[in-house]
């Protein structure tokens, strides 16, 4: 073991993680939940083409991998003469994909929640909207946080395909110092090891955030 390496490579690697690999799946996490509540209302909307759409949509992105979709974006678009920059590009498709998978967690949760909260909410006279937003969504909220954590754990590890496109992040800070140190497995070692910490933190965190909802739900 070279620890000189391990030293000197260690702070870049670091840095790397925290200042493109958790920003860069914290903006990509945000927007594709966004995306996944309109993806998943669409498909309990009860609308035939609404939810047709929403159904192609998650069937699309769960059945490609996810580095096609990315090359799909960065390389393939250029094609047809969009040229998006390497950092859009990866939130873009780490938020498409994200999406996908998130929108059948919410719908899950929101269709979990009982009949009878709508129909309590409808008469004390709040319109479907306001009884989604102030009654259903908060419960659903609580039911979906063990799974899209886990989904946002996995996509810190995701965001090392961005590498591919050249976004500087922990992993593609890690390929620069092996090619030029020629000490591929010492550096990749040590870049798993980063990764390891950053996922063991949250899910310390996740273990914490549902402890606390399952005492709020006791109450």
């Amino acid at each position: 073991m070279d620890w000189d390496l391990v030293l000197s490579s260690f702070w870049p690697m670091l840095s790397g993680g925290l200042t493109a690999t958790i920003p860069l799946a914290l903006a990509s996490f945000a927007l594709g939940l966004l995306l996944a509540l309109v993806i998943a209302l669409m498909r309990i909307s009860g609308q035939p083409v609404l939810s047709a759409i929403a159904r192609f949509y998650v069937s699309v992105i769960r059945g490609t991998p996810l580095l096609v979709q990315l090359f799909v974006i960065f390389y393939g678009l250029p094609s047809l003469g969009v040229t998006i920059d390497p950092w859009p590009s990866a939130i873009i498709a780490f938020s498409l994909n994200v999406a996908g998978y998130a929108a059948e967690i919410l719908r899950a949760a929101i269709l979990s929640v009982p009949k009878g909260q709508w129909e309590a909410g409808h008469t004390i006279g709040m319109s479907r909207t306001l009884t989604l937003r102030r009654v259903i969504l908060p419960q659903a909220a609580r039911v979906s946080v063990p799974p899209l954590s886990n989904t946002f754990i996995s996509l810190v590890k995701d965001t090392s395909l961005a590498s591919l496109i050249l976004v500087g992040e922990l992993f593609r800070e890690a390929q620069q110092i092996a090619a030029f140190s020629q000490q591929f497995m010492v550096v990749y070692i040590e870049a798993a090891a980063i990764y390891w910490v950053f996922c063991l933190v949250l899910s310390v965190g996740q273990s914490a955030l549902e402890k606390r909802l399952d005492r709020y739900v006791a109450r």
